[in-house]
C-alpha cells in the first residue's frame, strides 16, 4: 500500500508565553546540571591526556634533577 506524498507544512513561531519564575528555574536546574558535567568531562579529558603523555613519552626529560651539583 503505497501513500500520497506529504506536502510541506510551514509553521511561523511568534510568541513563547514562559513565566520568569519558571524560565529562572529552568536556568538554576541547568546551571546546577553543569557543575557535575564539568567535572565527568574533565575527567574524560585528563585520562586522555594522559594516555598521550603516556604514548609520547611525557616530553620533558627530568634526569637532570638527579645530578648532584658541585659547590
Amino acid at each position: 500500500m503505497t501513500h500520497p506524498p506529504i506536502q510541506d507544512q510551514r509553521t511561523v513561531l511568534t510568541d513563547i508565553n514562559v513565566p520568569f519564575t519558571r524560565l529562572v528555574a529552568f536556568f538554576v536546574k541547568a546551571t546546577l546540571a553543569a557543575i557535575p558535567a564539568f567535572f565527568i568531562v574533565w575527567i574524560i579529558v585528563m585520562v586522555f591526556w594522559m594516555a598521550v603523555m603516556a604514548v609520547v613519552g611525557g616530553g620533558l626529560d627530568w634526569s637532570w634533577r638527579m645530578h648532584r651539583w658541585p659547590y
